[in-house]
């Protein structure tokens, strides 16, 4: 017997009740989000506005490229930065182009790694941080800016675009002219992200492709169509070099990366959005049907994904909620909100898991005839079953977008992945919320970075 005079598992069956209700509540109203999103996305496509359209670079009235520099902050990078650079050179041939790598004097590998692979090219700038490595990712942005802002006072030469990317990335050969092109018209382009499958993580690497498919096929094309903000990736994206300056003038600190946030290209993305700038998010394919698109592999150890995608969410969930609040249109909160959901979904997960232990403790006790079983309220019933179309309809959805990119066999393995996806999730959400509390006792921010597989594999598939 227990407190009230129930026996023990008649509470374990009233506590599985009330966290099945509260799960399924706000289950269902993740739903109704996510029913929004795809509906309007639907719209898209039935008007022919969410069709990724041909793009050409070698059209005849092709503008002549601008003066373009791409950033690419690195710390313990040798293994793979090298083939980078030198896949970039070669697809980029520009002589407008300007590679800026930002590296730390205590790290003589990555600089090894970085002037080997320009092979005395003078289109790559090896910057090198005297502050002992690794401080943020924005502080060694930052760096690169106030190189970038030297180099044209003594040249005499202003830049039009400045890009960014990883020290993993294989870029697209269209991307650079596509995004001048667009910069002709607007403050800040993205273009979507196409992480490979990973044949030696089929669970773990691989379960991004599913993510930034559906994110980058669906979501970012509806935020781009409401005109609302579109926040950076950090990699594939480009920014008008005068817009980069306006923000870093209103920060009056002369630096556009925000150093104290771990996610300072999604809070870049919104800045420049909330100063008036446009923000757009740009799907086109090549004349060979490629999607335009950066290509790289993700983390591809558990410990590595959640590290990652703890990151993302402290910075984006917790950060951004401090650093950027809740103003501007209704549509802007909706995006911020759906943004910032991911500690509460970790919190979902969680209520999820322990209802399913609880429910086999439950059905156990039935069987032995210790207990009578559960039942429930055609209420709770209704909206479990309404949560169990969703959740068909959004395995549904996952299947489609991952299969358009990747094939039929790697759309199912993206439906099967979802529970591994929840547990990263589930995971990445609690160290998120500790790490915030650290933070909230002054801890500072550090490049809390992932370690990123050598090339080869990837380079096998990169474009030419």
């Amino acid at each position: 017997m227990v407190s009230g005079g129930l026996p023990l598992l008649e509470w374990v069956v009233l506590v599985q009740r009330e966290l099945l209700l509260f799960a399924g509540v706000f289950f269902l109203i993740g739903a109704l989000d996510e029913f929004a999103v795809d509906f309007a996305w639907l719209w898209l496509r039935a008007t022919g506005r969410a069709r990724a359209a041909i793009y050409d670079p070698a059209r005849p009235d092709a503008p002549p490229p601008r003066r373009a520099a791409v950033f690419i902050p690195a710390w313990h990078e040798d293994r793979v930065i090298g083939a980078t650079v030198r896949h970039m050179l070669r697809v980029w041939p520009s002589r407008e182009l300007r590679i800026y790598v930002g590296c730390y004097f205590n790290d003589p590998e990555t600089i090894e790694a970085v002037a080997a692979a320009a092979c005395g090219d003078d289109r790559v700038r090896l910057v090198i941080n005297h502050a002992e490595g690794p401080t943020t990712k924005a502080d060694c942005l930052n760096r690169l800016y106030s190189a970038l802002e030297a180099d044209e006072v003594r040249g005499g030469t202003r830049t039009a675009i400045v890009l960014l990317h990883d020290a993993e990335d294989m870029v697209d050969p269209a991307a650079l002219s596509l995004i001048d092109d667009c910069l002709r018209r607007a403050d800040l382009v993205q273009l979507p992200v196409l992480p490979l499958p990973q044949a030696n993580s089929r669970w773990v690497g691989s379960h991004y492709c599913e993510e930034f498919a559906e994110s980058h096929s669906k979501g970012l094309v509806v935020r781009d169509a409401l005109g609302a903000g579109i926040p950076l990736a950090g990699v594939g994206c480009g920014i008008a070099r005068d817009a980069l300056a306006r923000l870093a003038a209103s920060r009056g600190i002369d630096a556009p990366f925000a150093t104290e946030s771990l996610t300072e290209d999604y809070e870049l993305g919104l800045g420049i959005a909330e100063m008036g700038g446009r923000t757009r998010f740009v799907r086109r394919r090549s004349t060979e049907g490629r999607l335009i698109a950066t290509r790289a592999f993700f983390p591809s150890r558990l410990h590595q994904a959640v590290r990652q995608k703890t990151r993302w969410i402290l910075g984006i969930a917790f950060q951004g909620w401090d650093r950027l609040g809740w103003t501007g249109r209704p549509v802007e909160v909706w995006m911020r909100l759906r943004d910032r959901r991911g500690p509460f979904a970790a919190l979902l997960l969680g209520i999820a898991l322990a209802v399913l232990v609880l429910a086999g403790i439950g059905s156990a006790a039935g069987l032995a005839g210790w207990s009578a079983p559960p039942t429930l309220s055609p209420a709770l019933e209704a909206i479990l079953f309404v949560n169990i179309a969703a959740l068909l309809w959004r395995c549904l959805f996952r299947f489609g977008f991952t299969a358009r990119e990747h094939g039929f066999g790697e759309g199912l393995r993206a439906v099967l992945r979802l529970p591994v996806a929840n547990f990263i999730a589930m995971v990445a959400g609690r160290r998120a919320l500790f790490a915030y509390i650290r933070s909230l006792r002054g801890a500072r921010p550090r490049w809390d970075k992932t370690e990123h597989d050598a090339h080869p594999a990837l380079l096998s598939q990169s474009i030419s």
